[in-house]
């Protein structure tokens, strides 16, 4: 039972009220916990289908202490997404009343059906950091109407971590002195990742609103924004990026 002992795992520790989930974090360094499913292109449908029988599974025997939001990335991996206080929580099972209500024979037919729509999934953790982040309305994840992502990756090797962070923040006090448009939020890699790297996560309507934000971005920081991104990837090892959107119909809070 794979699946069983992932899932376990990633509930053990999303044991944060809803408030915690979607408020604006005040944490320079709030870390959450990502459960990565990475499903074969021939069982997606199976996949949300499973997902929704568990979240419905949820609600009915109103399982306590669970919060998570689902992205869905266009190669068709999904991530599972909660925020995390302590590791102190990993010693704790909330999906033991879930079992108990459900009963094991239905309880573990959920996951043998998991089970059955990848061969890989893993864990790993990132952290917020607040003061790299740049939404002047309210730092929050929870973007209401903007459902659209798109996660740049900035690898980088340990010797220009620092340079490529004061780069960033330089780019940052940039895009607040010219009151831009375009928002994001930063991540940097915690335990669980393949190397390190600094995430910039942007939120949009669809596609075309935020390649249409991109541009008028880019225009309005002109010369001086060009030449900050030029100085910033001198110390990127590796670019990559990835698109998708937030299902909110995958996601799961908990009464409180």
């Amino acid at each position: 039972m794979k699946t069983v002992n992932f899932i376990t795992l990633l509930f053990a520790i999303t044991i944060l009220p809803t408030s915690d989930l979607f408020a604006q974090s005040t944490n320079a360094n709030q870390a959450f916990w990502v459960h990565e499913d990475q499903v074969k292109p021939s069982m997606l449908k199976e996949y949300e289908a499973v997902t929704k029988d568990f979240i419905a599974a949820c609600k009915e025997h109103d399982l306590k202490d669970s919060n998570w939001s689902t992205a869905r990335l266009d190669d068709g991996t999904y991530l599972s997404i909660s925020p995390v206080n302590n590791m102190a929580d990993l010693d704790k099972n909330p999906l033991a009343p879930l079992a108990e209500k459900m009963g094991e024979e239905k309880f573990r037919a959920i996951f043998n059906r998991f089970d059955k729509t990848y061969d890989v999934h893993r864990n790993y953790m990132v952290h917020l950091i607040t003061d790299m982040s740049y939404m002047p309305d309210g730092l929050t994840t929870n973007t209401p109407g903007k459902d659209y992502r798109k996660w740049h990756f900035f690898h980088v090797t340990p010797d220009n971590v620092v340079n490529l962070r004061n780069k960033m923040k330089e780019i940052k006090a940039l895009y607040e002195e010219k009151e831009a448009n375009e928002h994001f939020r930063i991540y940097r890699n915690g335990f669980g990742t393949n190397g390190d790297y600094y995430l910039v996560v942007i939120s949009a309507k669809d596609a075309i609103t935020y390649v249409k934000t991109s541009d008028e971005t880019e225009v309005l920081l002109g010369e001086e924004g060009e030449k900050l991104f030029d100085e910033m990837m001198q110390y990127v090892h590796k670019y990559e990026y990835k698109t998708g959107s937030m299902r909110p119909d995958l996601g799961y809070t908990a009464k409180e």
